[in-house]
């Protein structure tokens, strides 16, 4: 028998996703001390939201557990998650206001694309170019929430590492990988719906 919606909410991958909904406040309010030790937890915290991101889909599709529900809130978490950090890493003067608005708006076009294109039966496969993308975005997410520099050991060697520069760094290039790919994709679309269009009329 095929279960609700209601009942799907709570499966195992759903409750990862909405555990990691949960960690958007606290990865927020952590930041918002705004101390080389707070920030460097809500590095922490984000980190293991972010790689929950691949268990709930591994579990999901391990077990045959994908619903409806986790089709939604996968995105949206993933999206809320990246968007809210940005945010305060504005907030905070730790990267330009110009490169995240161009972050943001580009992941809400791909975003309607992507529902534009499902809409009339097509299926946008993630380039490799938007998987650089989003590694690349994390890591300098990651660096820039930490902000200070920390001493970093690796046993034969001990340095002074400085995250903010290292993460702001990170954060251009995966820019350039994010209009790289954006640019794929809607070329892409207007060619596949152009191609189907004429088969249509042929």
């Amino acid at each position: 028998m095929k279960k609700g919606i209601k009942e799907e909410f709570f499966n195992l991958p759903n409750t990862i996703t909405l555990a990691r909904i949960c960690m958007i406040p606290v990865t927020v309010a952590l930041m918002a001390f705004d101390t080389p030790v707070s920030c460097f937890w809500a590095a922490l915290v984000f980190s293991i939201a972010s790689a929950t991101d691949f268990l709930d889909g591994w579990v999901a599709r391990r077990w045959n557990l994908i619903t409806i529900t986790g089709k939604f809130l996968d995105p949206l978490a993933d999206k809320l998650i990246v968007m809210s950090t940005l945010v305060m890493i504005v907030a905070y003067g730790r990267a330009p206001a110009w490169a995240i608005i161009v972050i943001i708006a580009r992941e809400l076009a791909i975003t309607s694309l992507r529902a534009l294109a499902a809409g009339e039966g097509m299926v946008m496969a993630a380039g490799q170019e938007g998987k650089w993308k989003a590694a690349l975005q994390m890591v300098g997410i990651v660096g820039l929430i930490v902000h200070y520099p920390h001493v970093v050991d690796f046993g034969v060697y001990r340095t002074r590492f400085h995250f903010h520069e290292a993460g702001l760094l990170l954060l251009y290039i995966s820019l350039f990988f994010s209009l790289l790919s954006a640019g794929k994709y809607l070329r892409w679309f207007v060619e596949e719906a152009d191609r189907r269009h004429r088969s249509k009329d042929s």
